[in-house]
Order: structure tokens, then sequence, then C-alpha cells
């Protein structure tokens, strides 16, 4: 990998895009350090230490943003309202016949699902600011922390500037986003998310070290840091790891003219869903924490034993059903994103088929076959990884539960990593086979 970007920065064009991207990262870190209007900073930092520790009901959130939620900055919803605007999307084309008939009109299509992204992520934006401005007001975003983070004259006009200036933020985030896409290195989305994780992975290590029992803290440090390591290895090898199924295309003869006869592969990963399904499993039980705090002190019996199960995520309870709901979200998740008959027929209209089973209905029932087989290990596989920061909360009290070595973060950041270098290796070749040509 470092080679890779070393080599990039030795090319003049690619250099430029490299700066390009890092100019971008640097602003977008920039604006999540600017509170909103009407936000009392002093008392932000006052809360925000404390709250650090405890399950918050924003974790998932304000893990995207890179703190800048929990800061209330103007870049506070981070890119959370478009990765969820995108996932809306993306389930309605197999829902909605007209978006399943844009996403198969190729470029053209998808530039118009990308505008009803777009606007929905705008839509979104709107409804989380005015939770997250009304949660704090009412003194629910820091609920152990008796200041108020918004200034007491802050009338109707005020909230409604907030509103306005963290929607404006979200907006500006995807364009930024786009840009890097356009302009410079990579998926610029998937780059801001990764640049919003690893902004936190310094002070989580670091409040590891301050916090331990043991000494000065630096072995429990070196000791994260190496097993660290050992995860992110892991976390590389499966997320590279794809079963290959053979395809062969039969020669035809179109006019004078033979084609195919040529020889390819579908690959199946093994970890076909990506991080989608620990998003929805800690989506799901963040509705319980919600339920639980809007209800106030005098709470029923039932509430009471949801907070007791469903709200600590060291629980044994909470990360059982942690543990099943990412299992069945990845099964759900790659049912409505691999179709095996769909791909079956696309082989068979252009000549192609696996060796040794039948085109049609057998190659249907093989890749579904295959592709449960490899959903197993996947979904195993992203429930463990998810478990690790509610393993390490248990075992090291300081460790918050955004553990930097494990859950989304991890999967998040090899995923991108990953394809980042893919994408600078890939236009090295390019550039190499045009120097050739030249």
């Amino acid at each position: 990998m470092l080679t890779a970007f070393a080599r990039a920065f030795r090319t003049p064009d690619l250099r430029k895009k490299l700066l390009f991207t890092l100019g971008i990262i640097a602003l977008f870190r920039f604006g999540s350090q600017i509170p909103a209007p009407g936000v009392d900073l002093t008392a932000v930092n006052k809360c925000l230490a404390p709250a650090l520790q405890d399950n918050q009901l924003f974790a998932l959130v304000n893990l995207f943003s890179g703190g800048a939620l929990l800061q209330l900055s103007i870049f506070a919803l981070g890119i959370m309202p478009y990765i969820t605007a995108s996932i809306i999307i993306q389930l309605l084309t197999v829902v909605i016949p007209r978006f399943e008939a844009l996403k198969k009109e190729g470029q053209a299509g998808q530039a118009k699902l990308t505008q009803y992204t777009r606007y929905l992520t705008v839509a979104l934006a709107v409804l989380q600011s005015t939770g997250i401005i009304a949660t704090a007001r009412a003194g629910q975003l820091f609920p152990n922390c008796p200041e108020n983070v918004i200034y007491s004259d802050v009338g109707v006009f005020g909230t409604i500037v907030m509103v306005f200036v963290m929607t404006a933020g979200t907006a500006i985030i995807m364009w930024l986003g786009e840009l890097i896409t356009d302009r410079g290195v990579g998926n610029g989305m998937s780059l801001l998310i990764f640049t919003s994780i690893a902004a936190g992975f310094p002070a989580s290590l670091w409040a590891i070290k301050e916090g331990s029992q043991y000494g000065d803290g630096w072995p429990v440090f070196f000791a994260v840091i190496g097993i660290g390591l050992l995860i992110v290895a892991a976390v590389v090898f499966v997320e590279q790891a794809q079963r290959r199924i053979p395809v062969q295309y039969a020669k035809r003869m179109i006019g004078r003219r033979m084609y195919g006869g040529s020889s390819t592969y579908i690959p199946l990963k093994v970890n076909q869903a990506g991080v989608i399904p620990v998003i929805f499993a800690s989506s799901l039980l963040y509705i319980p924490a919600l339920v639980v705090n809007l209800m106030g002190q005098d709470r029923p019996k039932w509430a009471t034993w949801i907070e007791r199960y469903f709200v600590q995520a060291d629980h044994p309870v909470y990360m059982a059903a942690y543990f099943v709901l990412i299992i069945f979200f990845t099964f759900f998740y790659v049912a409505i994103t691999f179709n095996p008959q769909e791909v079956a027929d696309n082989m068979k209209k252009y000549g192609g088929f696996i060796p040794g089973i039948r085109a049609g209905r057998p190659t249907a029932e093989y890749l579904d076959y295959i592709l449960t087989r490899l959903t197993w290990p996947g979904s195993l596989y992203l429930a463990l990884v998810s478990l690790i920061p509610m393993i390490a909360l248990s075992v090291i009290p300081q460790a918050n539960q955004n553990f930097p070595f494990g859950g989304t973060s991890i999967l998040i950041i090899v995923g991108v990593g990953l394809e980042t270098v893919k994408q600078i290796e890939s236009q090295l070749q390019q550039r190499n086979y045009e120097g050739f040509l030249r």
C-alpha cells in the first residue's frame, strides 16, 4: 500500500489528485470543529468528556461524523443522512418498478437515482438536525450534564437558523465528496467516512492508555496496538476472500466474424454485504434506548427491563441480540442485492454457462447454493468483528463502545483503504500502459 502511494506521488497528475483529495479532507475536518450558531462551546466541552464513557444514543451517528455530532458543529450530521438515503433508495429499487427500471437504464438512470438520493438526504438532514437540536434543548443529548449546551435566549428563529446551518453542512459534505470522486482519488463519500472514523482513533487509544489500571498504561496501550494489527490483518484477509465461479462463453458466428469463446468468472465475496448489516443492526438496537430516554425517570416495569438488557452494550443479552441481528440482516441484504435468477438469465442470453451446470434454472439454483454457503461464514465474521468493541468494553472499562479496532470502524476503514489502493494501482497501470504505447 505504501509503495502504491509513493509511486502515485512520483506521477505528476496523480500527485495533483492526491494533494487535492488531502486538501478537501482537511477542509472537511476544519468544518467539523466549527460550532453551529447558538451553541455554547464551553458547556459542550464540559459535558463531552463524561458523555463519551456512557452508552450514547447517538453513538453511531457520532462515529460517522468524527465526533462533530456531540460538538454540535456545522458538520454535526456528517455523512450519515447520505448513507441512510443511499440505503433507502437501494432498497426501494427492489420494491418500486420505476426505480428498478432506472437502475437498468445504465448511466442516465443511475444519475436520476443519485438525484433522488440527494433530495432524500436533504429531507433526512432537516429531520435529524431538528431532532438533535430539540434533544439538546431538552437536556437529553448529555443526560448526566446539567449545563445548557444551547444558549437560553435562542428562540424559534435561532432554532430555524441552526437547522438550516446543519442541513447546509450536510449538503456541503455531499458536494465535497463528489469533488473528490470527480477530481481526486477514490470514492469521495467513502473517503469522508474513512476520515471521520480515523479522526477518533488517537483519542480512543489515548483514553485507553490514560485510564489504564496497570501502571503507567503503556503496556496496555501497546497490547491494544498489537491486537489491533492482528485484527486488521484478519479483516483484510476476509475482505479480499472470494469464490470465483468459472463462466464459459460459447462461440457465435455473427456475419463473417466469430464472437465469444472466452472464459471469465463471477467473483462472489465472502463478505458480500459489506458493513450494511452492522449499520442496520446498530440502528435497530438504538430504538430501545430511544424509547427509554423519552420516558424520563418515571418508567414502567417493562421499560426498566429494556433498560437493563438492551441499553448497555456490554450486557450479554444485548450482545446476543446484536449477533443474531447482524446474521439476519446479512442474509437479508445479500438476498435483495444479488439475484441468482437474473444473473443466470443474463448468462443464458449472451451464451454463457458454468461448466458442468445446465443454463437457466439449474445455474440459478447452483449460484444460490454457493451464495448461501458463502454468506454463513461472512455473516459470522461480521458479527464477531462487530462484537470486539463490546468485549473490549467489558474487559477494559476505559475503552468506550467506539473502541477503534473493531466494529463498524475497522470494517469501513479497511474496506475504503483497500478500495482506494486498488484505484490508485489501476490508474498507475493505465498510465504505464499509455507511456508504453507512446
